[in-house]
Formats: structure tokens, C-alpha cells, sequence
């Protein structure tokens, strides 16, 4: 698949969404992409997740990693379906007061060589709080994966410090809070995304 044809997918399902968001960075934007309405849809997204998984292999090989790990709450569809992909078993890490633990049993091995899956990086704040939980159970964090970047960085293998695939690239503006433009204050701001979720 082309990058027309990807992003064709994200609109069909109606997962580029147009407004005022802020973002779970805190920072504000325009566009939104919903990834969760691309993953609802399991052709789609073993058709996506096939693609990028494809990608990975082409970079990093097949015996790259021994589990994958995403963070909840957007990646856990996407690093389920992409840990199906790979052959390689999957967990999730979620917040429990504001902090990324493994719950529900999960463990790594001892020098797990992990695959972190998002389904979006903008900020890369919750990959770097994963790979943390990651290492304080005694993982490596050798590669990183997501459905989309719209981090605007040039090179976010460099920041990350991993080597990271991404299906999609796209740029998209993003402002802090001192500096939204005139046009989007006009617009009621909507958060979302989970990271701020109360129970």
C-alpha cells in the first residue's frame, strides 16, 4: 500500500477528525487522528497492521524481539493485532494514579528485547514513560512501532533512541496553550484522548 492508499483507509473510516483538540501532550491542534475508529474494523486493521509489520521486518529483521508492549489505552488494540502479525506475545502497561505499571500478571522475562506499539506518537511522552516500566522489569526497549507519526520530527528514531516504523507520516500543526490561533480559540476545545480519564 501507498501512503494515498493508507491514508484513504483513515478516511474511510472516518478517523481524521477536523477541530479544536487538545492533545493528551496538552498541546492543541486541528486535526485528530482517531486511530480507534481505524482499529474497530478487524479487515482494516489486519490490512494496516500486515503493512506495518511488514516494514518492520523489512528494517529490523525477523528475530528482532522477544514481546511487544503498548501502552493503554490506544495502543492495546493495535499491539494486540500487531504482536499477532509477528508471532510474538503481547501485554499492555496502564495507568494506575496518573503512572504506566503492568497490572493483570503481566511480567517480562529478565533482558526481554521489547517492541513498543503505538497506535499515534506525537510527543513520544508515553512511549518514554513505557519504556521506563519497561526497564525497571528488566526489558530492553530495542524498537518502537506506531500506525502514525505526527510528532513533526524529522528524525524520531534520533529523540527516541530506538530505531521507530511508522506506517504513516503526517504533519500536522500543534501549538501550546500561550500560542492557539485565533481561529481554533473560536472553537470549543474537546480532549480525546485517555490519558486524563478519571474512574
Amino acid at each position: 500500500m501507498n501512503e494515498q492508499a493508507i491514508l484513504q483507509e483513515f478516511a474511510d473510516a472516518k478517523a481524521i477528525l477536523k477541530g479544536h483538540f487538545i492533545l493528551s501532550s496538552g498541546l492543541h491542534s486541528d486535526t485528530y487522528m482517531q486511530c480507534a475508529r481505524v482499529l474497530m474494523d478487524p479487515k482494516r486493521a489486519e490490512k494496516l497492521c500486515a503493512e506495518l509489520a511488514k516494514k518492520i521486518r523489512e528494517k529490523l529483521g525477523d528475530d528482532f524481539a522477544d514481546i511487544v508492549v503498548a501502552p493503554a489505552m490506544g495502543g492495546v488494540v493495535v499491539g494486540y493485532e500487531m504482536g499477532r502479525q509477528l508471532g510474538l506475545s503481547t501485554i499492555f502497561c496502564e495507568r494506575v494514579n496518573g503512572v504506566f505499571e503492568f497490572r493483570r500478571g503481566f511480567e517480562l522475562p529478565q533482558n526481554a528485547r521489547v517492541l513498543v506499539i503505538e497506535d499515534v506518537i506525537t510527543t513520544g511522552k508515553s512511549s518514554l514513560e513505557t519504556y521506563e516500566v519497561i526497564k525497571k522489569f528488566g526489558g530492553k526497549v530495542v524498537a518502537e512501532a506506531s500506525l502514525v507519526d505526527r510528532s513533526g520530527e524529522e528524525n524520531l528514531s534520533v529523540k527516541m533512541g530506538v530505531e521507530v516504523v511508522s506506517l504513516l507520516k503526517i504533519a500536522v500543526k500543534t501549538f501550546d496553550e500561550n500560542n492557539v490561533p485565533e481561529e481554533l480559540k473560536n472553537i470549543p476545545a474537546v480532549k480525546p484522548g485517555s490519558r486524563f480519564l478519571k474512574s
